[in-house]
């Protein structure tokens, strides 16, 4: 956990303007930056950057956060992994308040940057190797492969030899050789060798573009026909997904990931204009995998042979993604001919035919569920629906997504005959809850449902936009605040928490995690549809903040004098109610009321 104390350092010390600039270029539009938004296609620029406020917003898809939120989005990262990237690029250290051994901490991060550069070194040598190997470049341009792709995704040849790293690395005993997964030592002899020779080298690289890792594949005959980078300090193959760094603007672009089996398919389908295809690295597609996919977009295409093997990797895929689905994100499953694979495919098709594939034969997660449960079940007989109950109550346990978990429930629950309230009964063990009757809605005790919400969303918005104001919030401390008001005057006293008021980046990436975090993101999603909003405030707009508050200090004190009077004719007041009864109606009839 990063304290928070170190992300507000962070973002004092962070222009949200270059950190922006250095993914999409800016251009100065009086107090603000301009440009088309990252996020969703415009041909006219509506992304709005604001070096006073350290915020963005684009003003046609509604994104918006600080530098933290936009590399996060931008480069598919987790908030940890977000900050850490900014904290590296402006020489902080970031702690966390996990770590128990800071000193080791520090030392496996030098050990991860070492290890980077050496994979970076070998990667620039294999390119090299490339344009002197016949072989190798006589396979590439039989694969239809052009120079700009090949360039693109760092294609390279690792000589035929045991020791060409020598020439790379003069230290070639070096153990970080090993730990990075270039060099095997054969614990028997006690010799050393390169782990890959001849052949087509494919560079792994993480979201940040470090190269991770390496796949080789194998130019003549010879086994494995692709050989992996083992599990390494910097390699996770659970983790990473071959191509994602190249292909982050496509998926944007399209608000598409196409999941495929190998290397060669990532590159061929970008060869032929499918630029949004990523590979899972020699294992199955895991959980990890899944949620990373879902930060990069709404749409998901898994893509496999149609034989068994490919019918195997499908389910277990599936499998593996029911605890990260999220309700308004989509995976989807295709399955090519048997005779094809997805580079054959579009070089015999072309990537519209493949592209009208995709689209009118994958199947969605919920249909493909359904149909491989019901594939080998007999469901005219008790017997067989009894089954189908009992299979599918452990995967749908799993299903995150709740509306799409009810949805797949339903469907099963009308193949199995029965009601969706007994299906769950029979998978989950629970008893359908009770119906008593006509239903009661009643408001929280100290509700506050008569003041005007839209008023203090608009007040939350102020102060979000301009923090140094939280000095005219006056709230009663006699009140019990919920929803809307809670948040209005957490908001002001956290910056009144601070010596110098934060920016307002920092105020909202405070609420990051908190209750509060899906409020203030509705609140903003809904007010800020004026560019004006970016613009430096007027005395105007202060003077409206003030008047806002003065009202709603005079509608709670109002609708607080009612309770009591209600509450002083029914049950009678405690002494300490007596007295704020009293105040309040002396604050009523005083003449600057």
């Amino acid at each position: 956990m990063i304290p928070q104390d170190f992300v507000d350092q962070l973002l004092s010390r962070v222009d949200i303007v270059d950190v922006v600039d250095r993914y999409v270029p800016l251009k100065k539009a009086g107090q603000n930056y301009l440009a088309c938004c990252p996020f969703h296609k415009e041909k006219s620029p509506s992304f709005t950057v604001s070096p006073s406020k350290q915020f963005y917003h684009c003003f046609g898809c509604g994104a918006h956060g600080s530098a933290i939120g936009f590399v996060m989005e931008y480069q598919g990262l987790g908030f940890v992994d977000a900050v850490t990237m900014l904290a590296e690029g402006i020489g902080l250290r970031v702690p966390n308040e996990r770590v128990a051994n800071p000193e080791a901490s520090r030392k496996a991060r030098e050990k991860k940057l070492s290890l980077e550069q050496m994979t970076q070194l070998a990667s620039d040598y294999y390119r090299r190797e490339l344009k002197s190997a016949p072989t190798a470049v006589a396979y590439c341009k039989g694969r239809g492969l052009s120079g700009e792709i090949a360039a693109r995704y760092g294609l390279g040849y690792a000589p035929d030899g045991w020791q060409n790293l020598e020439n790379v690395f003069p230290q070639y005993q070096d153990d970080k050789l090993v730990e990075a997964g270039l060099v095997i030592h054969a614990e028997d002899s006690g010799r050393r060798y390169d782990r890959f020779r001849d052949r087509l080298m494919f560079p792994i690289r993480n979201q940040r573009g470090a190269i991770i890792g390496f796949g080789g594949r194998v130019l003549g005959k010879g086994e494995p026909k692709y050989l992996n980078s083992p599990e390494t300090p910097l390699f996770e193959k659970g983790r990473e997904l071959y191509g994602l760094y190249e292909a982050r603007q496509a998926i944007r672009d399209k608000n598409r990931v196409l999941v495929v089996e190998g290397y060669m398919d990532v590159v061929a389908l970008a060869q032929f204009g499918v630029q949004y295809a990523v590979a899972t690295l020699g294992t199955a597609t895991t959980g990890e995998h899944v949620r990373k996919l879902l930060r990069h977009a709404d749409q998901v295409y898994f893509c496999f042979d149609g034989d068994n093997a490919g019918l195997k990797a499908a389910w277990r895929a599936l499998e593996n993604s029911l605890p990260q689905l999220v309700d308004g994100k989509a995976l989807n499953f295709l399955f090519l001919p048997k005779e094809h694979d997805p580079d054959s495919y579009v070089r015999e098709f072309g990537a519209e035919a493949f592209e009208q594939l995709l689209e009118e034969q994958s199947l969605p997660l919920s249909v493909y569920f359904t149909r491989e449960l019901c594939r080998e079940i007999n469901l005219s007989t008790p017997e067989g629906k009894a089954d189908l109950i009992r299979q599918a109550s452990p995967l749908l346990a799993q299903i995150a997504a709740p509306a799409l978990a009810f949805i797949i429930k339903k469907r099963l629950a009308e193949l199995a005959g029965v009601e969706v309230d007994e299906f769950d009964m029979l998978t989950t063990g629970k008893k359908p809850a009770e119906r008593k009757g006509r239903r009661e809605y009643r408001l929280p005790q100290e509700s506050h449902r008569q003041i005007n919400t839209p008023m203090i969303k608009k007040l939350i918005k102020w102060l979000l936009m301009n923090p140094a104001w939280a000095g005219d919030v006056r709230l009663p401390d006699s009140i019990a605040l919920s929803d809307e008001l809670a948040c209005f005057a957490m908001l002001a006293e956290r910056v009144q928490e601070h010596d110098q008021p934060p920016n307002t980046a920092q105020l909202m990436e405070g609420l990051r995690g908190t209750p509060y975090e899906g409020l203030v993101d509705s609140v903003l999603q809904q007010a800020m549809q004026d560019p004006d909003e970016f613009a430096d405030p007027s005395a105007d707009d202060r003077q409206l903040f003030q008047d806002g508050n003065a009202k709603l200090l005079k509608m709670l004190r109002s609708a607080q004098l009612d309770r009591l009077k209600l509450k002083d004719q029914h049950e009678g007041l405690t002494p300490e109610e007596k007295t704020l009864l009293g105040e309040l109606l002396r604050d009523l009839f005083s003449p600057s009321a």
